[in-house]
């Protein structure tokens, strides 16, 4: 078939422009709106929310093609080329169908991030590619199997049920091997976990070879017991692939890109905040730190963006598109113990309760006026009022009292402090 023939007739190519326009209206700000300004891995990552509809029409479409494949008896006119071979070509625009819909959908994830910098993982692309390949060519042989009006929106359905249900499931290495976790990558601390793009491609490749093999010996029964076999084998790979993944599949980003001063405190952000933003929040973070310092406020030797900080290094917690504002909160964060494993797996955790109160006093602490943190309205008012009343105590008895808080505020099986009774500052 003329390649200008098979463009002019696929239905891929003419259910482009509906695949694109729905992506970007109905699903526009489910793309956009979680993306990691600044971050490329992260508009790639989150632009994956359309993957389940480009697989969708294209086990549509490519069930309509090898329906119009079958009602034309192309293989029982004793052709010179394969079934396969006869196949690919026609299949081919609808492939490309579901990539350029995935193509609408980054450029979407992009602009809305403000940027098309980094360079997004090559296997996060292939395990695309191959998801919509094999819902091409499963399509497709739905189409050879049954009439059209039955094969197209069956096809459709079962296709985006199979693809999109995963993601909802307790059961995590599920959605692994159809790309479900892939929309949750990735904050800027965050790179993809390859096991997630392996376990996606082997399902994928699996799920291709037993198709082929399907078409290329038109549905023969030794055909149809290999690729049953090929496709149990896949999912067996796919399955231990995904093992011991949880719902998000990411990595903590390797420090080795963080850019970092030699000022006091050290402090290392990421190269998404840019030149500029990094000077603000570098100037500001230190006039945070040498307040709280000159207040009596134990301050870490360095900062960092890091997902996890090392000995001696607390957590700065800024967006990519921080502002002044943003900084001081960002620090105060960062000095606050992080959540008890125990607390995370469910057990009581009765220090819980003075979070909010040393947040509320370390932020007061932090301005420049010391103002009570009611008036900034960052907190509820039993916490404001909590930390009012710590601010209007002598220096040492908040002290001890921030000292204790946060030690408890480490362990399960301490009880978060009672205020000492009230007094002039």
């Amino acid at each position: 078939m003329l390649l200008r023939t098979v463009l002019r007739t696929s239905a891929g190519l003419r259910a482009l422009p509906f695949l694109v326009g729905f992506l970007l209206v109905a699903l526009g700000d489910e793309i956009t709106d979680w993306v990691t300004p600044a971050y490329g891995l992260s508009a790639t990552g989150h632009a994956s929310i359309a993957l389940p509809f480009a697989g969708a029409a294209c086990a549509a479409a490519g069930a309509w093609e090898g329906g119009r494949l079958h009602r034309g008896r192309v293989f029982d006119r004793s052709p010179v080329r394969s079934p396969l071979a006869i196949t690919a070509p026609v299949l081919l625009p609808v492939v490309v169908m579901g990539g350029l819909g995935m193509a609408a959908a980054v450029g979407a994830a992009a602009a809305a991030g403000g940027t098309v910098a980094g360079t997004p993982q090559p296997g996060l692309f292939a395990a695309w590619a191959g998801l919509l390949l094999a819902n091409t060519l499963v399509g497709s042989i739905v189409g050879r199997v049954l009439v059209p009006v039955v094969a197209v929106p069956l096809a459709l359905v079962s296709s985006f049920v199979l693809n999109a249900y995963p993601a909802s499931s307790t059961t995590y290495w599920l959605r692994h091997l159809v790309g479900g976790g892939l929309s949750d990558c990735c904050a800027v601390d965050q790179v993809l976990d390859q096991k997630a793009v392996l376990s996606a491609l082997a399902f994928s490749g699996a799920v291709c070879a037993a198709a082929v093999l399907v078409i290329r010996y038109r549905g023969a029964p030794a055909a149809l017991a290999v690729a049953l076999a090929v496709t149990a084998g896949g999912i067996t790979l796919a399955t231990h692939l995904a093992r011991g993944l949880g719902p998000e599949p990411v990595l903590d980003r390797p420090g080795t890109a963080l850019v970092c001063d030699h000022g006091r405190p050290r402090i290392c952000l990421w190269p998404e905040l840019g030149t500029a933003r990094a000077d603000l929040v570098r100037t500001e973070a230190r006039r945070v730190v040498t307040t709280l310092a000159e207040r009596g406020v134990p301050v870490p030797a360095t900062l960092t963006m890091a997902a996890r900080p090392g000995p001696g290094e607390a957590k700065l917690g800024v967006p990519t598109t921080a502002r002044a504002q943003d900084v001081a909160p960002g620090v105060v964060g960062g000095l606050l113990p992080r959540t008890p494993d125990c607390a995370r797996a469910g057990a009581p955790y009765p220090a819980g309760a003075a979070a909010g109160p040393v947040a509320a006093w370390l932020t007061a602490e932090a301005a420049p006026d010391g103002a009570a943190p009611a008036a900034r309205g960052r907190f509820g008012a039993e916490d404001a009022a909590l930390a009012g009343h710590l601010l209007r105590l002598p220096r040492e008895a908040q002290l001890d009292w921030y000292r204790a808080a946060t030690e408890a505020l480490r362990h399960c099986d301490t009880a978060a402090p009672a205020l000492p009774p009230g007094g002039d500052r």
